[in-house]
């Protein structure tokens, strides 16, 4: 089902990130479904249940409780029907890039959520037009 809906699965346990990240898709229109699961246990239960769609690309919180990102990261990265899935790290540090790598993992990218509402919904934008003009066909 290729009708140039990007979906995107957001995994984030802040629910005013999610909502500002949410906004921030929708306000740009880079969004016609997103799916918000709010926890990593839960993540992972979508992604592995047989019959689901599987999102074209996930923004993925780092520090969740129970399972985090870096787990799902790995499982995913690891996962050769699931490692092509371009995966947004979103860390609430500057540290972002060392934190993943000492946990000997790659993102396909990372950003580090500022707590100015500005700019986070500036960054979040930013991923969202990206993605929007990596994957928009060439006619």
């Amino acid at each position: 089902m290729d009708n140039g809906v990007i979906e995107i699965l957001l995994i984030e346990d802040d629910p005013d990130d999610a909502e500002l990240t949410i906004h921030a898709l929708k306000k740009h229109n880079l969004v016609n479904h997103l799916h918000h699961i709010d926890d990593g246990e839960k993540a992972l239960d979508y992604l592995y249940q047989p019959g689901n769609e599987m999102p074209k690309l996930i923004l993925l919180d780092l520090r969740m409780p129970r399972v985090d990102g870096i787990q799902i990261l790995k499982k995913l990265k690891s996962d050769k029907d699931k490692m092509s899935i371009p995966v947004v790290a979103m860390i609430s540090s500057r540290d972002g890039k060392r934190y993943l790598e000492s946990h000997n993992v790659k993102a396909d990218a990372y950003i580090v959520k500022p707590l100015d509402f500005k700019k986070f919904f500036s960054a979040i934008a930013d991923i969202g037009l990206t993605w929007k003009i990596v994957n928009t066909p060439v006619v």
